[in-house]
């Protein structure tokens, strides 16, 4: 047997060398050379396929894989670099197969190795006499998330999803999350590679899935249940129903809203739903632990003139609540909100000595004082002692 790595011809240790480099390691005479092999030579040498595969036999090597199909004429250097596998098992695989169709995943991994649009890929192998296992369009676009938005796991070992496979709207919400762009973004992109998603793109949907403008925090994803006062700004600008936006969301994969929807908000709803009493995003969270914090309720009494009660009764109709140990006073002091500001616990912490200290220290008001207004406004304070109802030196400057 001859070793082709030692030829004098360079064209033959060309030919018969597995990288195409005149370099070892070679290919045997008894195995199957190929059809990628023939074309990337092909275009290397400046022959036609033809040719090559002429030549190979010559020397021995009578296996040479046959697409099925009339051989092309010519085959430029960049439609042959196509046939090379550039995924992490290449070095197994260093061609695609052109006896088995091509996979969705090969066609996008090729088109985000040389930064061509999918479609141009696909058009190209074709012509090159391969098989693609799917029909429909592609994208005329490139897109270099392609490959991960079709991975069934991002995070993992995932598999990769292959023409016409069905797409859940959590994947859709997760490969988004992953590649950093938006749901709607992903959904869109999806659909364009022939893939069926379970519903049809909507423009709103953009609106709709927005959550907000810092990094990390952009979209709502899976388990995530969106705040009313999205839902209701979102309706406001686009003038459709809150009940059908939160239709939409369950039908995009989120959780839906643990509270009923008004069908025509109050404008005060978009007050007492903001974080700022702004009316404007960031909106606010619904928290099912430990209930709203009593300050956000004495805030919206003064910004809207109306009661803490009236307050509390409204934004429990939106599907807030006040904890059971919360105890609301009948009117709105800014004392009481500078107080609770001062206070990290919620209605299910104690309150021990250190924080009431803390809290007199920050308002210039006595720990007495202190622990008898946080008693008073439904806390729980366990320590059995006698705080001091003298204001603190530094305070009391």
């Amino acid at each position: 047997m001859t070793d082709a790595a030692t030829t004098h011809d360079p064209e033959e240790a060309l030919l018969t060398s597995r990288d195409l480099n005149g370099e070892r390691p070679v290919l045997e005479p008894g195995e199957q050379v190929p059809y990628g092999h023939v074309l990337y030579a092909a275009a290397l040498l400046g022959r036609s396929p033809a040719q090559v595969v002429a030549r190979l036999t010559a020397m021995g090597y009578a296996d040479v894989q046959d697409a099925g199909s009339p051989l092309p004429e010519a085959v430029a250097l960049d439609d042959a670099a196509l046939t090379r596998r550039e995924s992490h098992d290449k070095w197994l695989h260093r061609w695609i197969d052109v006896a088995a169709p091509v996979s969705l995943r090969q066609v996008l991994e090729t088109a985000e190795h040389t930064g061509r649009a999918p479609a141009d890929i696909g058009r190209r192998l074709t012509a090159l006499g391969y098989r693609l296992g799917g029909s429909g369009p592609l994208p005329e676009t490139p897109d270099p998330r392609d490959v991960m938005l079709t991975r069934t796991d991002g995070r993992g070992d995932g598999e990769w999803l292959d023409w016409g496979d069905e797409v859940s709207a959590d994947h859709v919400l997760e490969a988004a999350d992953y590649v950093s762009c938006s749901p709607h973004a992903a959904a869109v992109r999806l659909a364009s590679l022939g893939l069926k998603l379970p519903y049809t793109p909507e423009a709103d949907d953009e609106l709709l899935l927005t959550a907000g403008d810092t990094a990390g925090a952009r979209w709502f994803g899976r388990y995530m249940e969106p705040p009313l006062g999205h839902v209701l700004d979102v309706a406001r600008k686009t003038g459709r129903r809150p009940a059908d936006l939160v239709d939409r969301l369950k039908a995009l994969g989120l959780e839906g809203l643990g509270g009923s929807v008004p069908e025509n908000p109050e404008d005060e709803d978009f007050v007492i739903l903001s974080a700022n009493l702004d009316g404007c995003r960031p909106w606010l969270d619904r928290n099912t632990v430990v209930g709203l914090r009593m300050e956000h309720i004495l805030r919206a009494s003064l910004v809207t003139e109306r009661s803490p009660a009236e307050i509390t009764a409204r934004l429990t109709e939106l599907g807030h609540w006040l904890h059971r140990n919360a105890k609301l006073p009948e009117t709105a002091d800014e004392a009481d909100i500078r107080l609770l500001d001062t206070l990290d616990r919620s209605y299910l912490d104690n309150v021990h000595l250190e924080k009431v200290l803390r809290s007199a220290s920050l308002t210039g008001r006595s720990p007495a004082d202190v622990a008898a207004r946080l008693t008073e406004l439904g806390f729980t304070l366990p320590d059995e002692v006698e705080y001091p109802d003298v204001r603190g030196a530094r305070a009391a400057s």
